[in-house]
């Protein structure tokens, strides 16, 4: 039977689960924006706007430490950081363009090694997905196949009611598991109907149309038209809920230190720089020919998925005013 959960409900459900040592990433508010962070209580979580930054930091943190080393007279001592010490997390009212992300991610995270810093996290992480009822100019979910009402990647998905709460649908076994556990927090549903969902500006995209060109233009003069605003500046890439570079660097002396994974950008310009001093990306428009060739060719020929969720975020901070979708339409038209 379908179920509903009040506002005051979820927040207490926010509550009982940090009580029993449970992480909960959600929305919050920060200054004049919300991010998605780690709650304290269920008086933080912040029930507005798309986040300002994906959700993709609860499995792929900006900087994370995989060991530490230690030198002595005894030799080097080595100490893994152990993923099974991850706590268990629910990711909270995850836009449906961040919830849809990690399951197009997990392809590369596992695909000639399974990373399981990322792979701990994501099988220790229930998702609940929360439909979008309003959008702005940068949105583009259904542009990419999504939509703003879109389960995918979710476990449990809150859909707004009219007059408050939500309805509660469960998507996978992980989310039938919450509901069953959780059910003082949930009732059975009642007549209130949801509140319609948001319209995205803009049309859909002929996915395979703009692969097919991308596939047979890689000198087309149309990548230095739009280089030429481009700063590689990587904010586009930091804010993506699916871009996925990372370096990893050993910091500290000789003596003591740490090796870390951060991440990178294919935007920036050592992105590629050989150790010989030769960069085969030299220049600012092969490097964002690359972005768009890696959201919507070679990720695609490689695992078969569209590494974009038109979430829009790289719109909405671009210095310089690229917008994705502009490049993708006059693609799309050619």
């Amino acid at each position: 039977m379908p179920k509903t959960i009040t506002e005051q409900n979820l927040r207490l459900l926010v509550d009982t689960l940090l009580k029993e040592g449970a992480r909960v990433v959600a929305p919050k508010q920060a200054g004049t924006m919300a991010l998605y962070e780690p709650l304290k209580s269920g008086d933080e979580l912040a029930l507005g706007a798309l986040p300002r930054r994906s959700a993709k930091e609860t499995f792929f943190p900006l900087c994370e430490t995989i060991l530490t080393f230690e030198k002595d007279k005894g030799g080097v001592r080595v100490n893994d950081v152990d993923p099974a010490s991850f706590p268990e997390t629910v990711l909270l009212c995850a836009r449906p363009c961040d919830a849809a992300a990690p399951s197009i991610l997990d392809a590369v995270f596992s695909w000639d090694y399974n990373d399981e810093f990322y792979l701990e996290r994501r099988r220790k992480t229930t998702i609940i997905g929360l439909a979008c009822t309003t959008a702005d100019d940068a949105c583009f979910c259904t542009a990419v196949g999504l939509s703003p009402a879109d389960t995918r990647g979710s476990d449990l998905f809150l859909t707004p009611l009219e007059g408050g709460g939500y309805a509660a649908q469960a998507v996978t076994d992980k989310g039938k598991e919450l509901l069953e556990k959780r059910a003082q927090f949930f009732s059975d549903a009642g007549s209130a109907k949801p509140l319609p969902p948001a319209e995205p500006a803009g049309e859909s995209l002929d996915l395979e149309k703009i692969k097919s060109w991308l596939d047979n233009n890689f000198e087309n003069p149309l990548w230095t038209e739009i280089a030429d605003r481009c700063a590689g500046c990587g904010a586009c890439a930091f804010l993506c809920p699916a871009c996925h570079c990372f370096d990893i660097v050993d910091e500290g002396t000789e003596a003591k230190g740490a090796r870390r994974k951060s991440w990178d950008a294919c935007g920036f310009a050592k992105f590629t720089n050989h150790a010989s001093g030769h960069n085969p990306r030299d220049m600012q428009n092969k490097r964002y020919r690359n972005r768009i060739m890696h959201k919507f060719k070679y990720y695609g020929d490689k695992f078969g998925q569209t590494l974009c969720t038109g979430c829009g975020r790289c719109i909405r901070a671009c210095p310089v005013g690229i917008d994705i979708k502009a490049v993708l339409d006059e693609i799309n038209s050619k």
